[in-house]
């Protein structure tokens, strides 16, 4: 029901984007470039969706958004935004880069609902041309969640072959342990958590020990909120094995394209590629959907 319903409200133009139309919002799909370091540069590996929402030609908070849509029409609205995410991907971001794109738990407790989604999202790969495999589910490990539910919702997503990313770790009240139980590919490490462990040699250190940790139990690490070289560097020597942030490449509405960024020396400094929000300031989770 909920991917049908998502579907009446996506709009295609003739410049091949899909926009979504919801309670007099316009949605419009953004993609933040995901770094990784390579010797001497860094290359794009992949593309974060960011849905960027406007009312009456005006951009919108996406928290604004989100905070205005009923309870009722959540699990709708989420799946037309990951809708649109994927259907602008398979026009304007070309393989084997990776699609990071985000779920929220809470609206999948019903093991029926989770099975109609990915129903849909398969549906949507296949007409988007896109390889499930390119594909990485963001989840956040949320202390609220039921641990159990959690896990069987992140073992159907890799059921259809989706890699999956554990969001906002350091955020909260983040359990190693209940990362660990998920066993994602991938563990995205929080802006703000990052910033603050960088600002001390004990906190540094600490940042490494945790990388090394998630490495060994075989998931690769995203620094996310990197705002300037000294991060950067600092990300490196942490062995966070990919980056994403203002320094980097600020998120883009769709058309773009990303290829004066596919690769870039390591000295970095703040880049903007055409078609960028300016209004984006913040890689809240809020902002993410």
């Amino acid at each position: 029901m909920s991917y049908a319903a998502a579907l009446a409200h996506i709009a295609r133009h003739d410049d091949g984007t899909a926009t979504g139309i919801w309670a007099g919002y316009t949605l419009r799909s953004a993609f933040q470039p995901i770094f990784a370091f390579r010797p001497g540069r860094l290359e794009i590996v992949a593309y974060e969706g960011l849905i960027r929402p406007f009312r009456a030609g005006l951009p919108v908070s996406p928290g604004d958004f989100f905070r205005s849509v009923p309870a009722g029409d959540r699990l709708t609205v989420e799946t037309l935004t990951r809708t649109l995410h994927l259907l602008n991907a398979g026009t304007f971001l070309k393989p084997p880069a990776m699609l990071f794109v985000n779920f929220d738990p809470s609206v999948f407790i019903d093991r029926e609902l989770a099975v109609a989604a990915l129903r849909g999202m398969r549906l949507t790969l296949h007409e988007a041309g896109i390889d499930p495999r390119r594909v990485v589910c963001e989840v956040t490990e949320q202390r609220s969640a039921s641990l159990p539910v959690l896990v069987s919702f992140v073992a159907s997503l890799r059921d259809h072959g989706f890699r999956i990313a554990v969001d906002d770790y350091g955020a909260a009240e983040s359990d190693m342990d209940r990362v660990a139980a998920l066993r994602p590919d991938i563990v995205k490490f929080d802006a703000k958590w990052i910033s603050r462990l960088m600002d001390t040699q004990a906190g540094f250190g600490l940042l490494k020990i945790m990388v090394r940790e998630f490495a060994s139990r075989g998931s690769g690490i995203v620094f996310e909120g990197i705002e300037d070289r000294r991060q950067l560097e600092l990300a490196e020597k942490a062995g966070a094995e990919m980056v994403q942030g203002f320094a980097l490449a600020r998120p883009a509405l769709m058309p773009v394209d990303f290829s004066a960024f596919a690769h870039i020396g390591a000295d970095a400094g703040h880049n903007e590629p055409p078609g960028h929000d300016p209004h984006e300031r913040s890689f809240g989770r809020r902002d993410k959907t």
